[in-house]
């Protein structure tokens, strides 16, 4: 409990990582630090009095140790929420997109780098619960020490009209994270998402197309509107520089987690301490998953929500749907300068 904090001392232990230490977790310390205190007094007695001076000077020594130790761990500590370290501050960065694109995994992989401290869950803020005030939403955030970055991620900014202007208004500066993924696949996976919700929906191709016979596509429906990439950028750069917004392929973070989390780090200015030694491919959830923390007796994989298998959808319709999308992903192309092959 945070609270606790004042009265117990978190045991930490250096664990060599290249040239360099990185605090971890290990357990908390049974003694109180006014226990311990009295412990110490305890140990002086019969001291002879020529080591008197030494032992002093030693003691402080050790108590600033203690202090500059326990402000590493409060900074190596990703998940560590005392009060009594840090600030609660605005977001310097936000991944604003796109559901069902692998949101939830950039989120939690990137959360395990020591300089950054993201928020757990989707605050909705710029869509929903913008009149509640920045103060409100400062408030939702983690604690955060200066030369770490606060994080937040709501996949439903991207397609949000008012979102740019107002992520504006709070800082020009801010950081954007996009993950996007073929959009006829996050169309199948957003509909598999509401029809585990729902069961009595209609058919995928009911919903998909206005006339399939003639190929019409239903662009008001919102699982096929959110893949029209280009539109909603174009809403984006009205605010943003291109240079703010890195977009993570939704495909490439399944094949190769850490190659996309080094790019992330990158564009964040941090030091590329994720690698591929924090990984491994779960065959049964068809996802990476972080390896096992020394903290926990369990590999770290996102919700059983995450991996679920697609509903099955006909050859012909997933074509058409291909050949819809097709223009618009021509564009967003040209206008990110990277081709993610999904025609």
């Amino acid at each position: 409990m945070p609270n606790q904090r004042s009265e117990e001392h978190r045991c930490v232990h250096l664990k060599p990582i290249g040239s360099k230490k990185l605090l971890q977790k290990s357990h908390y310390c049974t003694i109180s630090a006014k226990t311990r205190g009295i412990s110490d007094e305890t140990r002086l007695v019969g001291l002879t009095a020529n080591r008197t001076g030494n032992q002093s000077k030693q003691s402080v020594a050790q108590k600033t140790q203690a202090r500059n130790l326990d402000a590493l761990d409060h900074k190596q500590l990703n998940n560590t929420n005392s009060p009594k370290y840090g600030n609660k501050k605005l977001p310097n960065a936000l991944i604003v997109g796109v559901k069902k694109g692998g949101t939830r995994a950039v989120l939690e992989f990137i959360r395990i780098h020591p300089d950054v401290r993201a928020l757990g869950t989707e605050p909705h803020f710029f869509d929903r619960n913008y009149d509640k005030g920045l103060d409100w939403y400062r408030g939702l955030m983690p604690r955060t020490l200066d030369s770490q970055i606060t994080m937040e991620k709501t996949p439903s900014y991207f397609v949000t009209r008012e979102a740019p202007r107002r992520i504006s208004n709070m800082s020009r500066e801010t950081k954007l994270i996009v993950v996007v993924r073929n959009p006829v696949t996050r169309a199948i996976s957003d509909y598999t998402q509401t029809l585990s919700k729902k069961p009595d929906i209609p058919s995928f191709e009911d919903l998909a197309f206005k006339n399939r016979s003639q190929g019409i596509v239903d662009t008001s429906w919102n699982a096929i509107r959110i893949g029209m990439y280009i539109i909603h950028l174009e809403n984006w750069l009205q605010y943003f520089r291109l240079s703010q917004i890195h977009f993570v392929s939704g495909e490439r973070l399944i094949t190769d987690p850490a190659g996309e989390l080094g790019r992330v780090q990158d564009f964040l200015g941090l030091k590329r301490i994720i690698t591929d030694k924090h990984f491994y491919f779960n065959r049964t959830k068809g996802f990476p998953c972080l390896k096992k923390p020394e903290s926990s007796s369990q590999p770290r994989c996102l919700g059983k929500s995450k991996g679920r298998t697609h509903v099955q959808i006909d050859q012909e319709v997933i074509e058409q749907l291909g050949e819809f999308y097709r223009p618009f992903n021509v564009k967003f192309y040209e206008m990110v300068g990277h081709d993610f092959r999904w025609d």
